[in-house]
């Protein structure tokens, strides 16, 4: 309890503020983007059995009819009484005029064709020429259709028979056309051209005047079930009759009636339940993961992924709540694991989906499902270091949402001949979508990335590889120090493994922690051939001085470079605040009359503030001393990685990182282990005898 105590302590009071109010805020977001009405509490199925106690009406409502026969009456109605709304224009006329004076003046007919032409164009356009799909969509199931001139103010009803097509009236014009005309000379007048439909159907009015007429003519309701009256007993079947009530039931209790105050009532527990929900989430912080809250970043990145996912499900809610399952709420916990740790990001996912099994319409279902998936992907996605792992999980998780989907699926019908399969791949089209949109996760990490400045594992399999720029330009220079670094990082990696660590994070760092000496190689034992630049230097201070700058050159070099503030923070802490101890011990024996300052052979710091940086510092000090040692035995591996632990221990060296005594004895075992297989003795072959 008092450890709990000192890292609550060593959060700012302007911290705790901040992040209180930040939970603040979100919360209030997210219960004015809840539903206002509240939720039917029960699940039911037309021709299914009620297993709950007997439900009567607890206010008077009115029975609406299903969607089903409310479209089969408003069909038959306006199969009765709808008659289709078209527009006529006069302009379609008048060039068909202009082009028969045009031919006229040309010479191309006679004035006795010309006015049969053109009295006949007259009362055709008069009457209307409609396209020819209009007129086979609409001749078999209306005889009347209402006409509206450009002019005119009032709709006029027409026969539909009455109107031509292009064809009607071409055929009607020669049919017609008195035997003193020849129809050659008619047909060669090239009439065709001269028809053109000026007869539009007005889709807009028509839909306006379809609306009316089922808005005054189609009731939805047939009838009302009184306050008190009994709906549905228990063990009943639910017949087409009880299913209409039930619906019923469930659509004025989500649209607030009943209860004028039911509204608030609604609101005051949806804030009751998400109040709850992320203070648990926010002691959870305070409590067990007190660094994370310690920079803003942190919690204002976590609750943006919360209040993001419980937008995208409102939204989705109330457009199309069909596809609730097609959201990939597997992300949450793919992205949290990816830059914090498993158990954070299982604890926030369980917190986002038991907010949003509030907004959507069946609640426990999407709770029991998205809880199941979550403790999934946790297991299967553990570290994404490939994006063949991303596409497996995927698959993975649209597997268990079929599973369960058909698990809940057989509760609820209770048998297999209810379900319909075409039916029942159609609802699993949401779960394909979702597994599609998880591959997102990669993208979106990255995004995360640049805006918050996170590291992921994906770049730090990238920083790790040895082709990079800068570690190429690290092996070229400095090919010693290249090597030893090599050797840490193995050597890391193995004692993290053995922790519960980072390893992939721990190699990262190693790999960089020593690029500092590209500035000055020669100067470092692990580099040189032979000649020793310090002893022509003959200062103690002065050498220490570039042993130990080799940080802040690190440091500078990895900025430039870009590095990750994470893998710059290995940089700053492998030496901690230790000493030069080769030049302190050179100078004091040079000098032992004349007090040494320790502070000038001794590093920056700070010491090392997670496992990972304690765990580098370890292998670096071990690794470099390992290749001092004049014989490799499991005596001398042992006392020598015991005894530079054990004094960085007493220096204080690992006073600030996370580790137990138990994790320490486990990092030395491991050092040992690998350390006697590195150095393991060979056989002497023997040679061959002539």
């Amino acid at each position: 309890m008092s450890l709990i105590k000192e890292k609550i302590g060593a959060i700012s009071k302007s911290q705790r503020f901040f992040v209180a109010a930040l939970f603040f805020v979100v919360g209030i977001l997210i219960v004015s983007i809840f539903p206002t009405a509240a939720k039917f509490e029960f699940k039911f199925e037309k021709e299914g059995i009620w297993h709950k106690e007997a439900l009567t009406a607890p206010f008077q409502f009115s029975i609406y009819k299903l969607a089903d026969e409310y479209k089969r009456d408003c069909d038959t109605m306006l199969k009765r009484m709808f008659q289709p709304y078209f527009t006529i224009s006069d302009t379609e006329r008048e060039k068909a005029i202009s082009k028969l004076n045009q031919k006229t003046k040309a010479g191309d007919a006679s004035d006795s064709y010309n006015k049969y032409i053109r009295s006949q164009l007259f009362n055709i356009y008069q009457k209307g020429i409609m396209s020819v799909d209009d007129y086979d969509r609409f001749c078999d199931s209306f005889k009347i259709i209402r006409i509206k001139g450009d002019d005119a103010n009032a709709f006029v009803d027409v026969q539909l028979n009455t109107v031509y097509t292009p064809k009607s009236a071409y055929e009607h014009i020669l049919k017609k056309a008195p035997s003193s005309l020849d129809k050659d000379i008619l047909m060669a007048y090239n009439i065709d051209r001269l028809l053109s439909v000026n007869l539009i159907y007005d889709e807009k009015i028509s839909e306006l005047a379809r609306q009316d007429l089922i808005k005054n003519n189609v009731s939805m309701t047939i009838g009302i079930v009184q306050e008190g009256e009994k709906i549905v007993g228990n063990g009943d079947q639910i017949s087409e009759d009880v299913y209409r009530k039930l619906t019923s039931l469930e659509r004025a209790v989500e649209d607030g009636e009943g209860d004028s105050l039911n509204r608030y009532w609604v609101k005051l527990g949806q804030f009751i339940i998400v109040a709850i929900s992320l203070s648990t989430f926010f002691f959870y912080l305070f409590y067990f993961r007190t660094r994370f809250i310690q920079e803003r970043r942190n919690v204002v990145f976590m609750l943006s992924m919360i209040l993001s996912l419980c937008l995208l499900t409102s939204f989705v809610v109330r457009v199309s709540p069909d596809w609730v399952h097609a959201i990939p709420y597997a992300i949450l916990p793919i992205v949290i694991a990816t830059f914090f740790d498993t158990r954070t990001a299982l604890f926030m996912h369980n917190t986002t989906v038991l907010i949003c099994s509030f907004i959507v319409q069946e609640g426990v279902e999407f709770l029991l499902m998205q809880v199941v998936i979550g403790m999934l992907t946790i297991c299967v996605q553990k570290e994404m270091y490939e994006r063949s792992q991303l596409f497996k999980t995927a698959v993975i998780i649209f597997l268990a949402y079929i599973s369960l989907y058909f698990g809940s699926t057989l509760i609820y019908t209770s048998k297999w001949e209810r379900i319909e399969i075409w039916d029942f791949l159609n609802e699993l089209i949401p779960f394909a979508l979702n597994a599609g949109l998880l591959l997102f996760a990669y993208p979106l990490i990255y995004i995360i990335e640049k805006v918050f400045n996170y590291v992921s594992d994906v770049t730090l399999v990238e920083l790790a590889n040895t082709n990079n720029p800068l570690l190429l330009q690290f092996s070229e220079v400095a090919p010693g120090s290249f090597q030893h670094s090599m050797q840490v990082a193995n050597l890391a990696d193995a004692a993290a493994r053995e922790i519960g660590a980072n390893p992939m994070l721990v190699r990262t760092g190693a790999l960089y922690h020593d690029i500092g000496k590209m500035n000055n190689p020669v100067f470092f034992t692990e580099n040189q051939s032979g000649v020793n630049p310090h002893d022509a230097l003959n200062d103690e201070e002065s050498s220490a001085r570039i042993i130990i700058d080799h940080v802040a050159n690190g440091l500078r070099l990895a900025k430039s470079n870009g590095l990750p503030e994470k893998i710059q923070d290995f940089i700053r802490t492998h030496h901690g605040a230790s000493q030069a101890k080769y030049f302190y011990i050179k100078a004091c024996n040079k000098n032992p009359d004349t007090p040494v300052d320790i502070s000038k052979f001794t590093y920056p710091g700070p010491r090392p503030f997670t496992a990972e940086m304690a765990i580098l510092m370890m292998c670096d000090a071990v690794e470099a001393a390992s290749r001092s040692l004049k014989e490799y035995t499991d005596e001398s591996i042992t006392n020598l990685v015991t005894k530079i632990i054990d004094s960085q221990i007493a220096d204080g060296a690992f006073k600030d990182a996370p580790l137990t005594f138990r994790n320490i004895e486990q990092i030395k075992a491991k050092l040992i282990e690998k350390l006697k297989t590195i150095y393991h003795t060979r056989i002497s072959y023997p040679e061959l005898k002539k």
